[in-house]
């Protein structure tokens, strides 16, 4: 079972990591990039996370006896909302870093439009993904 998803921009990541150049594969921007891409990754594992505890609770739960729930549906259900909690925190920091990379690379946000579905459409179109991921 998978327990990580696959990040489509990690090769890119680490590339901009080690050399602490932003011009790289085509992408121009400042250094508030690595951490715009970071809270973007933490953002889709917390989603990820978030997705398969309620499954695994869907599943156990289908079969749970009426009345006083088993200690392991209640560690589902712990588990559950400490990954829900997670993924506000992930979203936030996405937030954060969107309004600094903005602010920085001097990039213009429609009105009435959430930063955060701005910027994941932003990344979408201008930085390239991993050719592994991409297919």
């Amino acid at each position: 079972m998978i327990t990580t998803m696959l990040f489509p921009y990690a090769a890119l990541l680490a590339s901009l990591e080690q050399s602490d150049d932003a011009t790289l594969a085509g992408v121009e921007a400042d250094a508030s990039l690595i951490p715009l891409l970071k809270a973007y990754k933490a953002t889709l594992q917390a989603a990820f996370d978030t997705t398969l505890a309620a499954d695994e609770l869907r599943k156990f739960q289908k079969y749970a006896k009426p009345g006083k729930p088993s200690a392991h549906i209640v560690q589902l259900r712990q588990k559950q909302a400490a990954a829900r909690q997670a993924t506000s925190i992930a979203r936030q920091s996405l937030i954060k870093a969107a309004a600094a990379f903005v602010r920085e690379a001097g990039i213009d946000v429609p009105e009435r439009m959430p930063l955060d579905e701005f910027i994941i459409g932003w990344i979408t179109r201008h930085v390239p993904k991993d050719a592994a991921t991409s297919g």
